[in-house]
């Protein structure tokens, strides 16, 4: 095994791209997913906690990627706002609904629009946030555990695809920047 012998082949050297905030944002929809999956009985203040920091983590992971308009950032962290401030049911439903509604319509859009690698990834992102929105209203009246149910089943669903996104990217990203290093050579890179 040859170590790299320039800074541009080390991991540590790759290239800016999406990868980083597509992978954040699959870490905080891994996480709040499998939050929803292990808490067998929350109450409403876990309920409003979880979903407020998952829409405010998705919130800046959307923002950072500069991908969406920083209007839909805006839109769902002010979800995740609500749904901290109302610490209800109703108030969470409504306020997730509203945001993963307003996320999974632009994403939707963007991947009819552009012709990208992650042009898929934003038409199934999409239409699974909005899924999840439509799908919240019929659970409010079951209670938290429902509703954490639901939105962590989405979660999960973006998560995992984000997350093989992110993963992709980044090994694009890897691959790009270790093959136009200089004497980069294909013995160095193993």
């Amino acid at each position: 095994m040859t170590l790299p012998s320039t800074p541009a082949q080390t991991p540590s050297a790759l290239p800016a791209g999406p990868w980083k905030p597509v992978l954040i944002r699959a870490t905080v929809a891994v996480l709040f997913g499998l939050v929803t999956i292990f808490w067998s009985s929350p109450s409403v203040h876990v309920l409003a906690w979880a979903v407020g920091l998952y829409l405010l983590g998705t919130a800046a992971a959307v923002w950072m990627s500069r991908a969406l308009p920083a209007a839909v950032a805006v839109v769902v962290a002010s979800g995740g706002v609500a749904a901290l401030i109302t610490q209800s049911d109703e108030g969470v439903a409504l306020s997730a609904m509203l945001a993963l509604l307003v996320l999974g319509l632009l994403e939707f859009m963007k991947g009819l629009k552009k012709r990208d690698s992650l042009a898929r990834d934003w038409l199934i992102s999409g239409i699974i946030s909005v899924g999840t929105a439509i799908a919240l209203p019929f659970f409010t009246s079951l209670g938290a555990h429902a509703l954490l149910g639901v939105s962590g089943g989405g979660a999960i669903l973006s998560g995992v695809l984000w997350m093989l996104s992110g993963l992709s990217l980044r090994h694009d990203a890897r691959t790009a920047g270790t093959t136009s290093a200089p004497g980069a050579s294909p013995e160095a890179v193993n």
